[in-house]
Formats: C-alpha cells, structure tokens, sequence
C-alpha cells in the first residue's frame, strides 16, 4: 500500500512536470490570450488537461483490453501531428490579429474551451506510447493503473491551471493597449509556427520518420 501511495506522488509530480513542457506551453499560449479574464483563461488549461488525460486513460484501456501496443511509427508520427497543430494554430492566431474583436459571448468562450480541450486530447494521443510503458512499469493491476493515470491526469490538469493563469497575466493587463496585446499575439503565433516547424523536423528525420 505504501508502495502504492509513492507511486501515485510520483505520478503526480511527473503530471505537473509534464504539463510545463515546451509544446503544451506554445499550444496553449495561442488560445490564452483570446481571453481577458483569469478566471476564463484557468479554464482553458484545466479543460486542456481534461482532454489530455481523457485520451490518455481511453489508448491505454483500449491497449490494456485488446493487450497490444502502439507501434513505434504511429507514436512518432502521432507527435508529428503536434508538430501540424502547432503550426496551424500558430497561423490561425495570426490570422485573428486582422480581426481583434474581444469574444465575450459565452458561446465563443465555450467553443474555446472545446477547443483547448480538443488541443489536450491531440497532445494526450501523441504522449500515449510512452505513457503506457511508463504505467505499465509502474504498477501491476488494471485498477492501479487507471488510478495512476488519474492522479498523473490531475498533477497535469494542476499544472495547466497554474500556467494558463501565469501566461495569460500579460494579455490581461494589456487590457486596452491594442498595440501591446496585438505584439503578443503575433509572438505567440510565430513561435508556434517555428516551433511546429522544428518539432515535425525532429520526427521526420531526427527520429526517423520519414527516413
């Protein structure tokens, strides 16, 4: 039981680790500042981290049931697809600069949440191969595993809130500083865009891809 429980804090730690990573921190970025609100912004990390760890725990039942694995092709070229995300979001945030309308209806505000959500589910997918190892060498039960995914689930969720909240204080003080807010969407576009670029060159050929 004591084993157990050591387990479960490391899961939380590394969950909390893991939602810092460079490429969530971009994802996220592109959307955070679409809102003026630290409350609302929260919330897309903590959806972010419901999609995230929703996928995670859905590969790793389907795996665990049908006891197959992912093949070491389809885990890179499902990192590939962060690396298209990137790109295309940092592309459609740039986009909205000619268009900087606030979204105040709570109908756009949902759609953001969908779509953070939808984001967390695409990096979920792409961090499952390794994910599955790691739970599998972790603990010996189905039962302990899908509570390690759990607490690593929640440690992530944690750590999107808090970061979310933290990279959405610049947008939020702009406030009417048009200029201001437009420099920092557009910085956050290009570094998505730079940074998607360099990621599907790391798997393309760097990990082998498509060699």
């Amino acid at each position: 039981m004591e084993n157990l429980l050591g387990v479960l804090g490391i899961g939380f730690l590394l969950g909390l680790k893991h939602a810092l990573e460079p490429d969530h921190i971009i994802a996220v970025s592109t959307i955070a500042g679409k809102q003026k609100s630290l409350i609302h912004s929260s919330f897309l990390g903590v959806f972010w981290g419901i999609g995230h760890s929703l996928t995670l725990l859905g590969v790793f039942l389907i795996l665990a049931l049908t006891k197959g694995s992912i093949p070491q092709k389809w885990g890179m070229a499902f990192e590939m697809g962060v690396g298209v995300m990137l790109i295309y979001l940092g592309i459609l945030s740039f986009l909205t600069l000619k268009k900087k309308n606030r979204r105040k209806e709570s109908k756009e505000n949902k759609q953001l949440f969908l779509k953070s959500m939808f984001i967390g589910q695409i990096h979920g997918l792409a961090g499952s191969a390794a994910m599955t190892l790691l739970v599998v060498s972790a603990v010996d039960s189905i039962k302990s595993a899908i509570l390690y995914i759990g607490i690593f689930g929640a440690g992530t969720i944690l750590g999107m809130l808090v970061f979310t909240c933290v990279v959405s204080l610049p947008f939020v003080f702009s406030g009417k500083m048009e200029r201001m807010d437009r420099i920092l969407t557009g910085t956050a576009s290009v570094i998505s865009i730079c940074y998607g670029i360099y990621y599907i060159y790391l798997m393309g050929y760097q990990e082998g891809l498509f060699i």
